[in-house]
Parts: C-alpha cells; structure tokens; sequence
C-alpha cells in the first residue's frame, strides 16, 4: 500500500491543471493499492496539427512524472470514419506523418518518448473481437445516443452518415482493448466520455475514468481548428507566416473574454514555462530521464534577471517603451490586460517570440528529414500541383499480313479477271514463241 502523501502528490500531478475530471476516485485508489495507471490520449490523423496540440502533449508530462503508463494511439480508422475527413488512400500516410509530428513535439518538450507507447487504432480495430464488441454495442445502442455523443466532436452535417455515428462507439471499446484505467482528452469530448461510462458496462467491461484538458480557442476566437487557416498556427508554419497571423489576431485592449492570445499564454506557454522551471529544480517526479536529449531552446519564457517564480515575462518595446512585467501566474496577467496595463501589441510580440522559440526545434528536424518530407508530400499532397499532361502515343504503321486488310478484295478481283500467261509448245497466233 502506498502512503496517503505519495497517493495524494501523484494524484496532483496527474489532475492539475485540468478542466474536468470524471471518475477520479478510481484513479485514487489505484494509486492507493501502489499500481501504476494506464492512460491514452488520442488523435484522429486528418488535417495538419496546429499549436493547440502543445496543451495535451506537455500534460502527459505530469502523468509520466506520476508513473503513469502512457498510450498514444493514432485513430486511423476514426479519421476515415468521421466523415471522410481523411480519405482512405490518405490516411496511412497521414497516420505516419502524425507520428513524426507528434515525436518531434515531445523530444522538444523534453518529454521521452522511450517512456510512451504508441499504437495504431487498425493494428487491434480490424481484429474479430473488436468487431464483434462492435455489433454488441451496435444492437445496444441508440441512434439518439450515438449521434448525441458525436455532437462536439464528429463533424456535423445536414444528412450525417453512419460512419459518424460509429464513432462514439469505436472510442469507448479503445479504453478496453488499449487496457487502460482512464483515458484523457479535450473537453470537447465529454459527451463521448460519459457514453462510454453508460455504455462499456452493459458489455461487461469496467467503467474508466475521464480527463479533460481545457480547449485552446483560435487566434479569432473560437476553436483552433485544422479546417480553418487563419484560426490557427501550424507546427512546421514559418516564422513569416506566425507573424502575418499573430499579427492578425483578434486582440482588442483591454478585452479578456475574446483573446485567443491570451488564452493560448494560459493554456500553453506558462504550462510549459513552468515544466521548464521544476526541471531545473529536479521536481520531474519519477521521471528521471524528463530533459534528456531535448532538442531547442529549454528555457522558461522569463527574462534572466526575473524574480523568482515569474513564470511570464513581456517586455515592452518601440517608442513608448518601459521596463519589462513579471508574471507569478496567469491571473495577474489576465489582470493587467484588463487594467489596459499591456499593451495588445506587446503581449502580440511575447507570443510570437515564445511560438518561434516552441516550433524552431520543429522546423528543423523536418528540414533534416527527407523521410518525413516524402510522408508530408504523400499526406497533403498540393491541390494546386499542376500534373504532367499525358503524353499521345505515337501511330505506327503495321502493314497487314497477305490477303488481309482493306485492300485484299481488290486484289482477290484482279486476280479473277487477269488471264495467265500461255505455255510453252501451245498453238499461238503470229509472232508468239515458236513460229518459224
């Protein structure tokens, strides 16, 4: 049996910072027998990820430094299914250019991927059992339920397919398969949670318990999503086109409850600033390879001579100028914004600086990797690409064989009415061969 302290400090890792938790007991009291959980985060391969992945993949963090077992699956068949979001010749390769995404992200994160299991949903999804769990919860469920669960999550059209509505279903049967104690997402996925909660045990299965992350909203408001460009920043975006868009971005003085700038400082970069800072402490938990072969810069967004525990820093610059202002917290931040005490054009200039500094490790792996190059060229093929015209093929002449081809009834009729020429010794008219 574990002590109530270690209980109660591993659960504090595993739980903070996040929006929701569903089930928590049940993570508690394995913690309590001294197992180690099971978890799985996972993503369905379909359109480029962008930035707003930096919030779920450095909480895994926090759950490697609790001595949690991590799964990372990459839900292929999910991305096919959800209406046709991926199309199928497109979904291998997108599925291997996620894993490169994705392994370059946590080795700059400083997260070891030595410690994390990834696994393809068509390795176990295509198998027998899981297909006939399927047919179980398919003559189980109801069609309100299934299309209700999807709503946030599975794209929403007026004549939805069926495909949609398998979905649900298909993420609640991968806590079983994958053998996991909790899976974690966005909170976006909270109807597909508790789906899973009602529906896994009316097959026999255990009940799991849910981890919600909060959502990071787009530079304009909203969700940064992959179908919409300018509501996003890609990974391997280039530093003029991160600019063109924080540039861009909705971020009026003063205005705290539409700032998707603001909101990416508190879900992301002081997340991660502070991940930096308990390194450098050695408060990684039980993670002791946590930092180890890290590529890019691993230093706390704050300025050297900040005080201690600043977690932010801005800096002030151009004519007006002034000294920089340190953050313990995001609240404080949040609160000088408000105040009209940053100014929208510094605090633009402090996420473009910290946003560089997160995708330059990035950059450059893919630009040292014709093996990914290949794989992103495959997924995301150019729509604009011109193709090589087809070239004619060039007409040559076969002569026909004898007595074939249009002219062989022309020469079959000659040959009726030409006479042959006569034979030697044969009576002959005046002049022919043998006259004396």
């Amino acid at each position: 049996m574990a002590s109530t302290l270690d209980v109660e400090a591993k659960y504090d890792l595993i739980t903070r910072r996040l929006q929701e938790v569903l089930g928590g007991d049940s993570i508690k009291a394995i913690l309590a027998e001294g197992r180690l959980p099971k978890a799985y985060w996972g993503t369905a391969p379909t359109g480029r990820p962008h930035i707003g992945y930096f919030a779920p993949l450095t909480k895994i963090a926090d759950f490697l430094r609790a001595g949690v077992e991590v799964k990372i699956l990459l839900a292929d068949v999910h991305a096919f299914l959800d209406n046709l979001k991926a199309p199928l010749e497109l979904v291998a390769h997108r599925t291997k250019y996620y894993e490169f995404v994705l392994r370059t992200v946590f080795t700059s994160l400083g997260i070891p991927t030595s410690k994390l299991i990834f696994v393809q949903g068509s390795d176990y999804q295509l198998t027998r059992e899981y297909n006939l769990d399927n047919y179980r919860l398919c003559a189980t469920v109801t069609e309100h339920d299934a299309k209700k669960a999807g709503a946030e999550v599975v794209k929403q059209v007026e004549s939805p397919l069926i495909s949609g509505l398998l979905y649900p279903g298909l993420q609640a049967l991968d806590e079983q398969y994958l053998g996991v104690d909790f899976q974690f997402g966005g909170v976006d996925q909270r109807k597909i949670f508790t789906f899973a909660e009602l529906y896994l045990p009316r097959l026999g299965y255990a009940k799991r318990a849910h981890l919600m992350n909060p959502m990071v909203p787009g530079l304009m408001g909203g969700k940064m999503s992959s179908s919409d460009p300018d509501s996003k920043i890609d990974f391997l975006d280039p530093p003029e086109a991160v600019k063109r868009k924080i540039k861009k971005a909705f971020c009026e003085e003063g205005n705290i409850t539409e700032n998707g700038l603001l909101a990416f400082i508190n879900a992301v970069l002081i997340p991660i600033s502070q991940l930096r800072i308990e390194r450098r402490k050695g408060e990684t938990g039980v993670d002791s390879e946590e930092g180890q072969g890290a590529i890019g810069d691993q230093n706390p967004f704050v300025d050297d001579d900040a005080p201690e525990g600043t977690v932010f820093t801005i800096r002030r610059e151009g004519k007006f100028g002034g000294p920089p202002s340190h953050y313990k917290n995001y609240q404080e931040l949040e609160d000088d914004f408000s105040a009209k005490k940053v100014h929208p054009g510094d605090l633009k200039t402090a996420v473009n600086k910290a946003i560089d500094s997160l995708l330059a490790p990035i950059r450059k792996a893919f630009a040292e990797s014709p093996e990914w190059q290949q794989i992103e060229r495959l997924a995301y093929p150019d729509p604009n690409a011109k193709t090589e015209p087809k070239k004619k093929k060039e007409k040559v002449y076969h002569p026909p064989p004898p007595g074939k081809g249009k002219n062989a009834q022309v020469t079959k009729a000659s040959a009726e009415y030409s006479e042959p020429p006569p034979s030697i010794g044969e009576n002959t008219e005046p002049g022919a061969a043998g006259e004396l």
